[in-house]
């Protein structure tokens, strides 16, 4: 593994303390993320709602008009939060340049190809993972902590369905914003680019930062009985992050993954497919093992790549620095 010391200005998002770095870019993400960003979309969103948007919201709507004001209202939270936010606290309060998080790179088109392929093989390596965490019951003594657990599954559910009902291709393609780019773009940004290396500059391992990162950013989406497949999706795309020293990479990852739910369940919609997303029942045990298989070798694949291409990457304040010599992990 690296030895990342702190002079090492490819790892940095900050020049302060690490500590104190991870903390302003909590607060920064809390406040535009659950403060502005929805208070901005509600306000656009109620403007185009005829009904009660705050209760929708809550419990999900068959209002023809609920599709349109929830993407406006999601779609805005997201890109204020995490995309907006984030950027002018790199840019503005840390004062730092964003060229670093995308350096020019050869043959990225062809790890981005290997990308599309490692995404699904993996979600049907996980698929056994995906069952059982979607129908595990907590102990006795966590009774109540399940029962609110499930109860703010079924509602998530309940809005991801109203949220989901595709009417027309351009619903589709309005889905594919808000639940696949923004998210891709922002949610890498903000768990990779900035808290993944803020956690490795504090604590010089970057497992642990990969991991913490991945436990973060699953916790945060409060939704429990998917936890375990989200942790393990977050930890993909961290390592190969850290592999490839690319935003690109893991953002076209997430892409990829958030794409496949939305188009899977507009194909299931229109009978193009018996396939249903929604569904956590676990791939046969054939097919999860070819899973495993693709999602090792593709993984080597990425990583052997920048092994033999290593990144050539500039320090936060533009400048050249040496090239990222070692991917091992």
């Amino acid at each position: 593994m690296r030895n990342l010391s702190m002079s090492d200005h490819r790892n940095l998002v900050s020049d302060r303390s690490p500590f104190l770095s991870f903390v302003l870019i909590l607060i920064t993400v809390f406040i535009g993320f659950v403060v502005v960003g929805p208070l901005l979309g509600f306000a656009v969103g109620s403007q185009i709602y005829d009904g009660n948007l705050l209760n929708d919201l809550q419990t999900g709507s068959d209002n023809p008009g609920f599709f349109l004001a929830g993407m406006v209202v999601q779609g805005i939270a997201a890109f204020v939060g995490l995309v907006v936010f984030p950027v002018m606290h790199i840019r503005f309060l840390e004062h730092k340049s964003l060229s670093p998080f995308f350096p020019d790179q050869p043959k990225l088109g062809q790890i981005l190809l290997a990308v599309v392929f490692l995404g699904v093989a993996f979600l049907v390596a996980i698929s056994p993972i995906s069952e059982w965490n979607s129908v595990m019951h907590f102990p006795e003594s966590m009774k109540a902590f399940e029962t609110w657990a499930r109860e703010k599954e079924d509602m998530a559910a309940k809005i991801t369905e109203s949220l989901t009902h595709f009417s027309s291709l351009s619903d589709v393609m309005l889905a594919l914003l808000v639940i696949a780019v923004l998210p891709g773009v922002g949610e890498e940004l903000v768990f990779r680019g900035m808290i993944q290396r803020e956690l490795w500059r504090s604590s010089q391992n970057i497992h642990l930062a990969i991991w913490t990162s991945a436990f973060i950013f699953s916790a945060i989406h409060i939704q429990f009985f998917g936890f375990f497949p989200r942790l393990l999706l977050g930890a993909l795309f961290g390592y190969v992050y850290y592999w490839s020293d690319n935003l690109w990479v893991p953002i076209f990852a997430h892409f990829v993954n958030n794409a496949m739910g939305v188009v899977g369940i507009y194909m299931s919609q229109q009978k193009l497919t018996e396939l249903n997303m929604e569904d956590n029942t676990a791939a046969p045990w054939p097919l999860v093992l070819v899973g495993v298989v693709a999602t090792a070798g593709l993984s080597y694949f990425i990583w052997n790549h920048y092994r033999q291409n290593p990144p050539n990457v500039k320090d936060f304040s533009g400048s050249s620095v040496l090239p990222h010599q070692d991917p091992l992990v």
